[in-house]
């Protein structure tokens, strides 16, 4: 069990949703189990190279998928993924559509967020002793989702970039109800898990976008949604997933890092330095001790 791995071990995080359980491909494969200040992970992270890219490959719901939503240790995967090294997260992840234009089997790239959750810890930064308040108006990066758009498009699919992804619970399914009020809201699709992540990445200072697959249309048309539904198309959209995320570590080498996710906490730490508590400034050594020192 790692706590903290010298020197760093990737570069490209992927974190795999419902039906992306592994990533085919990687060559050079290792397992590393991490301990984290936020306690374990989701499961052990596979790193390896990928299209000669190094590569940690994360089940967001464990193996066998034995995590709901609300239980994902989010805190515990972005420290994770933090200090294996990783620059890039893409999120593979099922969503309902919300447009009509949007059907089943596209796949949405958002670059909008509407926060739905209600009991899950939204912040790396959460003690008494350090207030951290990051920029999160743009809360994908639109650097990363453009190349992973792009990606998305070379592996053959339905690509629709930009968008609103309005984040519930879980892990019940909408009320029709709700499904129309949402709509009503203008959002683009519907899921339950980019909240966190897209927060923490950005405390993480780790350029994040989000390869949206879209799996019904919710309950706001036809038929009510079903884990048979989603998982039958999961199964039809996850080779072409894997594609693109191949075709993202090719097309990583071009990055354009001008969005400055990278610098993100670099003006977003409001408690001053000699207040911040010395168990504190160990705790976030990994995240903030750069702009200490």
């Amino acid at each position: 069990m790692m706590s903290n791995p010298v020197g760093p071990e990737a570069r490209l995080g992927v974190i795999g949703g419902s039906g992306f359980y592994g990533m085919d491909g990687l060559a050079n494969v290792r397992t590393i189990s991490l301990e984290t200040p936020f306690g374990s992970p989701s499961g052990d992270y596979l790193v390896g190279e990928l299209e000669g890219l190094p590569v940690a490959f994360l089940a967001r719901h464990g193996d066998g998928h034995t995590i709901p939503p609300t239980a994902v240790n989010v805190r515990a995967n972005i420290w994770g993924l933090k200090s294996l090294g990783v620059e890039w997260i893409v999120s593979v992840s099922a969503v309902g559509s919300m447009r009509d234009e949007i059907e089943p089997l596209d796949i949405v790239v958002p670059d909008q967020l509407f926060d739905r959750t209600r009991k899950r810890e939204t912040s790396l930064f959460g003690d008494p002793g350090l207030v951290v308040h990051i920029g999160l108006a743009e809360p994908f990066c639109p650097m990363l989702s453009n190349l992973v758009a792009t990606s998305a498009e070379a592996a053959g699919g339905r690509i629709h970039r930009g968008g609103t992804y309005i984040c519930i619970e879980g892990p019940q399914f909408s009320t029709r109800a709700e499904s129309q009020i949402f709509r009503s809201w203008g959002v683009d699709v519907i899921g339950m898990t980019a909240i966190p992540e897209a927060k923490m990445a950005r405390e993480a200072e780790i350029h994040y976008s989000t390869l949206a697959m879209s799996t019904d249309y919710d309950v706001w048309k036809g038929e009510p949604v079903n884990v048979e539904m989603v998982v039958a198309n999961l199964g039809k959209n996850v080779d072409m997933a894997k594609s693109a995320v191949h075709n993202l570590a090719r097309n990583l080498a071009n990055f354009d890092d001008s969005c400055g996710c990278q610098y993100a906490l670099a003006t977003a730490i409001m408690t001053h330095t000699p207040k911040i508590p010395t168990e504190l400034r160990t705790k976030h050594e990994l995240l903030i001790g750069k702009y200490l020192r």
